[in-house]
């Protein structure tokens, strides 16, 4: 399968600065640039392979999910990309979807 383009929206691009801050503010700079990093390569990986992490149709029709560490990444496959819809905190699922 090719490789799909990524696209994120407004909301995840929310959840990435809040993350980013909260770990920033936390952890330290370092921490982290390590774990946003982290989560861009998940994302790649996530282009590569879209059908590798389940679907979740129980919490939203058409959502898959990927567990990156504490989050969970939200995406849906439309075509040739992939659209990340929510990165979230794994316990924060039920408040944010």
């Amino acid at each position: 399968m090719k490789k799909l383009s990524l696209r994120i929206t407004k909301v995840a691009d929310q959840d990435l600065d809040d993350l980013y801050t909260e770990g920033f503010t936390t952890w330290g700079e370092a921490q982290a640039d390590r774990y946003y990093d982290g989560l861009l390569e998940r994302f790649e990986r996530i282009c590569e392979h879209p059908k590798m992490y389940p679907a979740v149709d129980d919490i939203r029709e058409g959502y898959r999910r990927s567990v990156y560490e504490k989050h969970a990444i939200y995406y849906v496959v439309e075509g040739e990309a992939v659209e990340i819809r929510a990165v979230v905190k794994y316990q924060d699922v039920g408040s944010r979807l």
